[in-house]
């Protein structure tokens, strides 16, 4: 599961993988397609406009047309809250 947030006027696609949380960037480094739009197969995720694969817990680069990792920001949950560090 992805969603899209917004902290502090970062776009974030926050990623819920079997109960752990990650965050990317939002813009893949190809042509900034939303990453929280995009399908998750395990811990990778495909970009929904040109298919750049990217580690969900790294923001490595998997699979072209990207070449550049995406921002990776670390992720805290704190009781009913997730906290994002941008």
């Amino acid at each position: 599961m992805a969603e899209f947030v917004k902290v502090a006027s970062t776009d974030v696609a926050l990623f819920n993988v079997d109960g752990k949380f990650f965050a990317l960037s939002n813009a893949c480094t190809h042509e900034e397609g939303p990453l929280a739009e995009g399908e998750i197969t395990g811990h990778e995720v495909i970009c929904p406009w040109h298919g750049a694969k990217f580690d969900i817990r790294t923001g490595e680069v998997l699979g072209p047309p990207a070449y550049d990792a995406v921002v990776r920001y670390d992720v805290r949950v704190a009781g009913d809250d997730i906290e994002v560090a941008v």
